[in-house]
């Protein structure tokens, strides 16, 4: 298996724990991880006050420095990982970037600019079903993009799960869900 360079970008609630800790899960298995912090320090313990966070702080910079963080190392051919907002972040760059490797998307996705071009990018997408971030029609019209740029798409649905379920200091914690995500995700990784 070859080792990755991992992006991995956290979700509105911030750096948090959760995130360290699927950084360490990815490092375990053989892959070199980062996780920016987009948020420079501030975590939040609700998702409305990630949002309003999010909001005030603008998403122009926030992919600001995210693109930042991810500069020094594109050369090396990338993997844009993240949750939630984060995965939405990931997508923007992995789009972007021509030497993606691969993106891997926990709970969340983006909007697809008319003009994204991707050459056979391997994509997973891991989301609740239903999630009320992402839903069925949403998710539909998305694959369809993805395909449409050249992206390779697979999309994992969890019946039941809440949108964060792979965190277990929050609420939508499904640890069944969390662990076949893992599972599924790591699995994806050593293909690429």
């Amino acid at each position: 298996m070859e080792r990755m360079n991992i992006m991995l970008f956290h979700s509105t609630y911030g750096l948090r724990p959760a995130v360290h800790a699927s950084a360490e899960r990815l490092r375990a298995a053989g892959h070199e991880v980062r996780v920016p912090d987009l948020f420079e320090g501030h975590t939040f313990e609700t998702v409305e006050d990630g949002m309003a966070f999010k909001e005030e702080v603008g998403k122009d910079e926030l992919l600001k420095r995210a693109v930042l963080a991810a500069a020094p190392y594109s050369d090396q051919g990338l993997v844009y990982a993240g949750f939630s907002f984060g995965a939405s972040v990931a997508q923007t760059l992995a789009l972007g970037d021509a030497k993606a490797r691969g993106l891997l998307l926990l709970h969340g996705t983006s909007d697809i600019a008319e003009n994204a071009s991707v050459d056979e990018l391997p994509v997973q997408l891991h989301v609740a079903d239903p999630d009320a971030f992402e839903s069925p029609d949403w998710l539909n019209s998305w694959y369809l993009q993805m395909q449409r740029t050249g992206a390779d798409v697979e999309i994992y649905r969890y019946p039941g799960a809440g949108h964060l379920y792979t965190d277990p200091e929050l609420p939508d914690f499904d640890q069944d869900a969390a662990e076949l995500t893992w599972k599924v995700a790591l699995g994806f990784l050593a293909t690429l």
